[in-house]
């Protein structure tokens, strides 16, 4: 049995307690890193692999985003340490494999545990060339002069390879063992990270994130090559780390990065492509356009990168024109709607559209905008369903091979229609022009889920999370509580917790503990939810309640406070009938059901998806109901 105390340098780690300590001091460390650091000491210096650490923190049966998961609890454990990846003390990567524990341990009793695996051979005593390290990529840019030491040392070898010619050496042979040829195969996959804004103005910003993003959708459309979506990528901007690194967390072998400024109608865009693992530049080049010729850029770029990426290129679907107005102003939309800004990004779409009637994409851009605005409970459904419906039929009309406008008006059809067929129809079309498409995978989950195809549906978020897993990091744990598997739920948003605190996982992961029957950890992701919002008012008032009646005491809160809302202005009564079906109130519930149903409430047509409203099954006023939204009954 491996000794329940290890210790490494100035570290101890606990097992049998659950602790890490530096110098005798407990340090902060979360359950997950915890577990993978004491997985790899218990290994001892063996190679520890993805597959053993996914079936030791997660389980083969429960899906969680390992990658992210895995490099995220590493990434965690090296800050703790004050471990350097590049020069590692205590965890190596063994690329392609895993990782292992490096440092020497002893046990509880002082005496040193040996490694059962040598960590490196060393070199022959033999004369021996070291190659330098290689200049980031980021700092590399053709027409760089060597100067100081780096100079002498190429100075140095080249003496060197002369003295070797005297004596009758195999130049050749020295030259290749010094010069190690990196082996660049083809880029299977790809992060175009964001383009750095070098206008010297920060409200540009909206047009590098634009760029990035058309660079992006135009390389997805390639079969041949995986491209990290916009959402993932984005969480690297102004981030300042090692290629390598970037792309080990990101699960790609391939980096474009590059910057973007722009002057009046003039814009100059450098680009570069990177083969990750041995930071080999494949491409660089520069591009100067005027506004009106920037939007044909990410075509010509979408045959240009996958050709040096050594994959085959799709047949390129050329644009028509678009008024260079009307595009920076969709590239503003695009902007606020990522930033949550529904106000501005609608300002800007209908900007785009006022300049150039037929762009379809803007149309699509309005669609979402007020389908949102209905799905979110933000407004009354019947006020902004007909111009979502207009929006997005309009969208399609214009572009029927415009992924982005099937997805627009499959929302429609579900939330706005409750027409199931239409809905799938639309979604499914959407795929079938871009299998990437995250945002089209997430509505088909919600479809599946709502046709009684609870497990296609998780399947299919799966596949939208290893796409996407930073739009929604709690998408996956809602299709787990839908799918009734509460279990695998909690643990989901558990992980992307860690990862991405957020307000909506943490009231979810409160939902999944009170189908579970836990009130205090549902009183506790209540509070965390609130506290992610700053909203101390509220997290004094859960905390009283909880005090004095427990978790229904909580849920009691939380409809009084919806209550209190539709007294001064909107509330949804599908919100209403939410939360009093948490109470299991079965004649109030129905009641709000019925306001929801007259309402023509967007949310309704998850009546049977939902589990809070699973006690309902037996009355006839329920399936009467389901019979009237047109659900196929799941009763």
């Amino acid at each position: 049995m491996p000794p329940a105390v290890h210790k490494f340098d100035e570290f101890e780690l606990d097992g049998a307690r659950f602790e890490l300590r530096r110098n005798g001091r407990p340090l902060k460390l979360e359950r997950i890193p915890l577990e993978l650091l004491i997985l790899l000491a218990e290994k001892n210096g063996s190679v520890v692999t993805r597959e053993e650490i996914v079936d030791r923190l997660w389980g083969k049966d429960v899906f969680v985003d390992t990658e992210h998961g895995i490099n995220t609890a590493i990434r965690k454990i090296r800050t703790a340490l004050r471990d350097d990846a590049e020069r590692s003390r205590f965890i190596q990567t063994v690329s392609g494999k895993g990782y292992r524990f490096v440092a020497e341990l002893s046990n509880g009793d002082g005496r040193a545990v040996r490694l059962e695996t040598p960590l490196e051979t060393k070199p022959p005593a033999s004369v021996t060339l070291a190659q330098s390290e290689p200049v980031p990529a980021q700092v590399r840019h053709p027409g760089t002069r060597l100067t100081g030491g780096l100079a002498a040392g190429i100075a140095a070898l080249a003496l060197l390879l002369i003295a070797a010619a005297a004596v009758g050496l195999n130049i050749a042979g020295l030259r290749d063992r010094v010069f190690a040829r990196s082996k660049v195969g083809p880029i299977q996959s790809l992060a175009v990270l964001p383009l750095v804004n070098l206008s010297g103005d920060s409200s540009q910003d909206y047009f590098a994130d634009g760029m990035t993003d058309e660079l992006i959708t135009a390389l997805a459309q390639n079969r041949s090559l995986r491209v990290v979506s916009r959402t993932s990528a984005m969480q690297y901007k102004g981030v300042s780390k090692p290629l390598r690194d970037i792309a080990r967390e990101l699960g790609v072998d391939g980096i474009l990065e590059g910057s973007v400024s722009r002057s009046g109608n003039r814009v100059h865009i450098n680009l570069q492509l990177i083969y990750a693992p041995t930071d080999t530049h494949l491409w660089a080049q520069s591009y100067d356009r005027d506004t009106s010729g920037v939007l044909s850029l990410s075509e010509e770029l979408s045959q240009t990168i996958p050709a040096q990426a050594k994959v085959s290129s799709d047949p390129v679907k050329f644009q028509r024109h678009i008024n260079p107005e009307a595009h920076d102003a969709y590239l503003r939309g695009r902007y606020f709607w990522f930033g949550g800004d529904l106000d501005r990004s609608q300002k800007y779409f209908e900007e785009a559209i006022r300049l150039e009637p037929d762009y379809a994409a803007a149309w699509s851009g309005v669609a979402d905008v007020y389908t949102v605005r209905a799905v979110g409970l933000v407004e009354p459904p019947r006020e902004v369903i007909p111009k979502a419906r207009d929006a997005a039929e309009r969208a399609v009309k214009l572009d029927d091979s415009l992924p982005e406008a099937h997805n627009s008006l499959g929302a429609v059809r579900l939330f706005g229609d409750w027409d199931l067929q239409g809905a799938d129809e639309e979604s499914r079309r959407s795929i079938a022009l871009s299998p990437t498409f995250a945002e089209a995978r997430h509505l088909h989950c919600y479809i599946l889920a709502i046709l009684n195809r609870p497990d296609e549906a998780v399947e299919e978020q799966k596949r939208g999370m290893e796409i996407d897993p930073f739009a929604r990091p709690w998408a996956l744990g809602l299709a787990l509580i839908r799918a009734r598997q509460f279990d695998a739920a909690i643990n989901e948003l558990r992980m992307r917790a860690e990862a991405q605190p957020q307000n909506d996982i943490h009231f979810l992961q409160a939902e999944a503990y009170w189908q579970k029957g836990m009130q205090k950890e549902y009183a506790q992701e209540v509070e965390k939810g609130y506290l992610v919002q700053n909203d101390k008012e509220s997290v004094g008032a859960i905390r009283r309640a909880f005090a004095s009646g427990g978790g229904e005491a909580v849920a009691e809160w939380d409809i009084n406070k919806a209550k209190a809302q539709a007294r001064k202005g909107y509330c949804s009564p599908w919100q209403l009938a939410y939360l009093s079906a948490r109470l299991r109130r079965t004649d109030e519930t129905l009641r709000y059901l019925e306001e929801a149903f007259q309402e023509h409430s967007a949310r309704i047509i998850f009546l049977q998806v939902e589990p809070v409203f699973d006690f309902l099954h037996a009355d006839e006023r329920y399936r009467a109901l389901v019979k009237k939204i047109g659900l196929p009954p799941a009763y």
